[in-house]
């Protein structure tokens, strides 16, 4: 069976808009996943995934990296999530370190259960997880050292998940994550029920393909006394995850329209304050971003390279939105 070729969407929509304002994008054509566009006056840009040649190599990495991007903005006097980062067994030996596993559990058991777990340089939500005893809290630290040698351990924080993206001083977009869930009708089970949203995504062209044999999404109804056989009654939502990220099952929610301006010029002025141009940048807020901001948020992180695939394949009113983002991505590297 051939294998079949991932579709990243920014080659495909710089293509598409390039053209509106004169400028040539070549894409590599077995995977299209790398790209350079080139301008009325010869200079050239590269893209390859979702990072595209619009920030600075030392501010990009350091976004990338959650631990020194919580650093420098607490430090700047941002609101950010409490925790901690350990290391991998393997790492901790290496670099002389007692921040091992063993160290993540008793700072676990300090700040108490529930806590956050997360990969330091993961992306879109992949290995974040809500743990409340010691089984689980181990089983998801292997599964995070596999991919990654250093952890986040974090107090959760209750409040709405935003993703606001900058691009020098405006706000392209801003929209709320909702955290994978499915509505019960009565008759079917929750495995059923995410089949269906699966068909669901396959439908709407959608590349969202959710693991429904997750140990998180297990845990996550363990907790809440049901398991993936269960029959949920008609209209009750049933939550999956904990992360709200549109890759993995999770849905979206347009608010550009409505976002307070004080959390406006907090995201454009975190953006400068991080050396970025463009920005998505990821809040929890208690109520809604459309109050003002005050202590009723938290930063959970900053994205250099925020993908949009999913965001713009939930719709043509989104497409359309991410068209516009990076028209202005284009415009803007030409400076």
């Amino acid at each position: 069976m051939k294998k079949k070729k991932p579709t990243p969407i920014l080659g495909q929509i710089l293509k598409k808009i390039a053209r509106r304002i004169g400028v040539r994008v070549l894409l590599e054509p077995e995977w299209g996943i790398v790209g350079q566009i080139t301008y009325r006056n010869g200079r050239r840009r590269y893209f390859r995934y979702s990072t595209i040649d619009i920030n600075t190599v030392g501010a990009a990495d350091i976004a990338k990296d959650k631990d020194y991007a919580n650093f420098f903005m607490k430090r700047m006097g941002y609101r950010v999530i409490p925790g901690k980062t350990f290391y991998s067994d393997h790492w901790a030996e290496a670099i002389g370190s007692r921040k091992d596993v063993h160290a993540a559990y008793r700072y676990a058991q300090k700040i108490g259960f529930p806590v956050i777990v997360k990969p330091n340089s993961g992306s879109q939500g992949s290995g974040v997880a809500s743990v409340r005893t010691r089984r689980q809290f181990y089983r998801a630290m292997r599964h995070i050292f596999k991919r990654d040698r250093v952890a986040l351990v974090q107090k959760p924080i209750k409040g709405n998940d935003y993703r606001i993206v900058v691009l020098d001083d405006k706000i392209i977009s801003a929209y709320q994550r909702i955290p994978l869930y499915v509505i019960g009708d009565g008759r079917s089970t929750i495995k059923a029920l995410l089949e269906k949203k699966q068909k669901q995504f396959v439908v709407s062209s959608r590349d969202t393909k959710i693991k429904i044999d997750d140990p998180r999404i297990v845990e996550k109804l363990q907790n809440q006394k049901l398991t993936l056989k269960s029959i949920p009654k008609k209209g009750d939502l049933v939550q999956l995850l904990d992360n709200a990220n549109l890759s993995s099952g999770g849905e979206s929610l347009d608010v550009t329209g409505i976002i307070h301006r004080s959390f406006k010029k907090l995201a454009i002025r975190l953006t400068k304050d991080m050396g970025l141009r463009l920005c998505g940048v990821d809040l929890l807020v208690q109520e809604s971003i459309s109050d003002i901001a005050k202590e009723n948020y938290r930063i959970l992180e900053v994205n250099a390279a925020p993908g949009l695939d999913h965001y713009a394949r939930s719709g043509k009113a989104q497409e359309k939105i991410v068209e516009k983002l990076y028209l202005e991505v284009l415009k803007g590297m030409s400076r």
